[in-house]
């Protein structure tokens, strides 16, 4: 039960998820095939969200309750917490009108594209609802108050990230890095939270230590409101904020306080010193590349600039930090620096289609 909560059960998907379509014409013919396969990998051993699990789960509802899952979770969430528009809207998809319901959108090549889908009822278990923010809010308030929940016990378990087989947890992002029973987390020492997300247009984060929930639902396939609400929590939890460093490692948060006395054009220097006293400093590629990036989008282009190259300098064969580099001349305006670093980067890795791109359009501006 635990590893189909926290998909790592191993079991093979139900869904062909580059395709979004069942593996075969109908969900009886789907699920034929996928109790025939053999398990994707050893129970435990990794973190692989698929369909199967939840449509797994749905049956154990269905078996033990005596009604179908959709009733289940009706008369024992939405009912006892009074969220009728959400059983309006219902459980993957309707065609019905309800009142004042937005509807998805995507882009596709573009343009934006107006959003339908719909899921069998075997697979509602995972499908989705259509709600309001003022109703989640109201389940959220009623799930912490023990209101749907018999023992206090259950909460623990319920939002505690599940440890694969070599003890780390897994999920789907460097963010969203461990997966409860059903729920997202983000495990971290200092406000860690759980966080259901979907479809990429809504997610909810709970942060348990900190008396505090947000919730944030759009329209548009791709809005990704869980890489913003950690900064929304910065307004009410003061040390949260991006701009002093919150979601940074221990070694970064450490580097940049020194940056941010010293100025960023020793990060260099910063780094050589630290080596140099045998400082514990762990700094890898993907998280200095990752801060010279939230930089930019704190419109500190000039210490980005500094990141960038300390990048370079700590890992001088990686195609993407000198990518990065020439990205951030390029938007300074150093053309000759930026062709440089770009061609750098297609050197190492001639396959870079971005660089060769960059490459010929900054020529055609030089």
């Amino acid at each position: 039960m635990e590893q189909l909560l926290s998909h790592t059960s191993g079991i093979p998907d139900i869904i062909d998820e580059e395709e979004s379509v069942l593996i075969a014409a109908d969900i009886e013919e789907a699920w034929k095939k996928v109790i025939a396969m053999p398990v994707d990998f050893k129970p435990g051993e990794r973190f692989s969200y698929n369909q199967t699990n939840y449509l797994l789960l749905g049956r154990i509802i269905d078996t033990l309750s005596g009604m179908p899952f959709q009733d289940f979770i009706k008369k024992e969430q939405l009912q006892k917490v009074g969220m009728p528009k959400t059983i309006q809207a219902g459980f993957g998809a309707t065609k019905e009108i309800v009142s004042h319901a937005a509807g998805g959108y995507r882009y596709s090549h573009g343009q934006l594209i107006n959003m339908f889908f719909s899921f069998p009822p075997p697979l509602q278990t995972a499908a989705g609802m259509s709600s309001t923010a003022k109703e989640l809010a109201e389940w959220v308030i009623a799930l912490q108050s023990q209101q749907l929940l018999k023992q206090k016990s259950s909460m623990a378990l319920l939002w505690t990230p599940a440890r694969l087989n070599n003890g780390k947890t897994g999920g789907f992002t460097d963010l969203l890095n461990g997966y409860a029973a059903g729920w997202p987390t983000l495990v971290r020492s200092v406000h860690p939270a759980v966080a259901p997300v979907g479809g990429g247009r809504s997610a909810l984060f709970v942060y348990p230590n900190d008396s505090l929930s947000i919730i944030v639902l759009t329209n548009l396939a791709g809005g990704s409101p869980e890489e913003f609400i950690d900064e929304l929590a910065g307004l009410f939890i003061p040390d949260m904020k991006e701009s002093d460093g919150f979601g940074l490692s221990p070694s970064l948060r450490l580097l940049r306080a020194r940056l941010e006395i010293g100025g960023y054009k020793n990060a260099i220097d910063e780094v050589k010193k630290a080596r140099h006293s045998k400082m514990d400093l762990l700094l890898t590629e993907k998280e200095i590349n990752d801060w010279g990036y939230k930089l930019i989008k704190q419109k500190r282009n000039s210490d980005a600039l500094e990141v960038f190259k300390l990048n370079v300098f700590l890992s001088p064969t990686s195609s993407n930090a000198f990518d990065s580099l020439g990205e951030i001349y390029a938007s300074l305006g150093d053309t000759p620096r930026a062709i440089a670093n770009y061609e750098q980067s297609l050197k190492l890795n001639p396959k870079n289609g971005n660089a060769d791109r960059q490459i010929k359009r900054l020529k055609q501006i030089k």
